[in-house]
């Protein structure tokens, strides 16, 4: 049998699982995530045959492949959100995409130059690229499909978070890349990186994703309304909006990860009891369901053929400090002063999964220029994510039901 055929086999089975994983999984301490790294291990693990799945040598593959699982998720989450946009209510994950990440990119950065000796480049490309949560792999943390229910504190800022973020940690990958090609262009990258890839590639990435977001609620839900205009009733619309805005907005040379999630929370805000809105919803829950399989198959593979190879004891110990303590010291220390209940600070500054997007920011910059401590960061990145998987993934659900056991309905009032 065709190599080709088993995988393709492979990977209708583990998707087919999808669809009741979720829920059957729900009360245990366990994720589909958890689940599908293993499988992919031990796939690779026995088996000789299959192509294996190396980021280094296959990079655009890893850039195209994680990209497009992120943006499907990114409009998934962006249309999931109900809660209305203003400071009051936005203030926490505004906080936690601006200082928290900072302070996730700065002290990551610090240690890998510190205690790995990775050149600054390289360091700096290290803290920016592990800096954001994840929304692909964030699911037990987040909100819910699109409702009119008030949306508690912790889903709403991890949901919310790592729609944004994914987008605001380009700007220090884009400077990542600016220091790396520094000693060969001799030119004073700053401010260049300042107003083109920080200021001008986030305002044309909101204000095309607003847009194109205004544009696609008038064709889906205001002209049919009051124009007699044929009703779409297809959830690929959400795909197609997607590529558009994401097309769009890179044509313009903005970012298109949060035009993306602008024009899918854009989108939410018209017409918010429709019934279309969970059709977008569901059909890019689908979507990410299927990239989400593949990648995850990829990563346990990845591991089982050498991924971590390049691992030391301090990356090790580098890793275990991120995710336990620089991003849920990181996350209080910027809390401090919300008006939420301890608890609810400390579930929202522990579940800073790592994921899907950290690995695409890697592999872009890793085809932008070149890092020569390359495979060691894949080697630290693998390793941090590996242990957000299972570690965020064993504690999510009953860490969330025991949150929502103590919850009362003040908790949920914007204060």
């Amino acid at each position: 049998m065709e190599i080709y055929i088993i995988i393709i086999t492979v990977i209708g089975l583990a998707a087919l699982t999808m669809a009741w994983l979720p829920d059957l999984l729900q009360k245990l301490p366990v994720s589909y995530s958890i689940l599908f790294v293993t499988v992919g291990y031990l796939m690779y693990k026995f088996s000789s045959e299959l192509p294996i799945p190396a980021p280094l040598q296959h990079e655009t593959l890893t850039v195209h492949l994680t990209e497009i699982g992120v943006i499907i998720t990114l409009m998934g989450t962006g249309i999931k959100i109900n809660r209305a946009i203003s400071w009051k209510n936005w203030k926490i994950p505004i906080l936690l995409v601006s200082i928290t990440m900072l302070i996730s990119i700065g002290a990551l950065g610090f240690l890998g130059w510190w205690v790995l000796g990775l050149a600054p480049a390289s360091a700096l490309l290290l803290g920016a690229a592990m800096a954001p949560t994840d929304p692909v792999l964030a699911s037990e943390v987040q909100v819910g499909p699109p409702s009119t229910e008030k949306e508690d504190h912790v889903r709403f800022s991890l949901t919310s978070e790592a729609g944004m973020n994914d987008g605001m940690a380009f700007p220090f990958t884009w400077m990542a890349i600016a220091l790396a090609l520094a000693p060969a262009t001799g030119e004073d990258w700053f401010w260049h990186w300042l107003w083109q890839d920080f200021f001008y590639k986030i305002i044309v990435g909101v204000g095309t994703g607003y847009l194109l977001g205004r544009i696609l609620a008038h064709l889906i839900f205001i002209l049919p309304e009051r124009f007699n205009f044929p009703e779409t009733k297809d959830g690929f619309v959400a795909v197609a909006a997607t590529l558009i805005v994401y097309g769009v907005t890179e044509t313009l040379h903005g970012y298109g990860f949060i035009a993306v999630f602008v024009a899918g929370l854009t989108l939410s805000r018209h017409e918010r009891p429709h019934h279309f809105h969970q059709e977008l919803h569901d059909f890019t829950d689908q979507m990410e369901r299927l990239f989400l399989v593949i990648i995850l198959l990829l990563l346990g593979g990845s591991i089982a053929t050498g991924l971590l190879d390049a691992l030391t004891l301090p990356g090790i110990l580098i890793g275990l400090t991120f995710i336990f303590i620089i991003r849920p010291l990181g996350a209080l220390l910027t809390l401090v002063g919300q008006n939420i209940t301890l608890r609810e600070k400390v579930a929202i500054s522990f579940f800073g999964i790592r994921g899907i997007g950290s690995f695409y920011y890697l592999a872009f910059a890793l085809t932008k220029a070149a890092f020569p401590e390359e495979k060691m960061l894949w080697s630290v990145a693998g390793f941090i994510v590996l242990v957000s998987v299972f570690v965020h993934g064993i504690l999510a659900s009953p860490v969330m039901r025991y949150l929502d056991l103590r919850r009362t309905n003040s908790d949920l009032e914007v204060k």
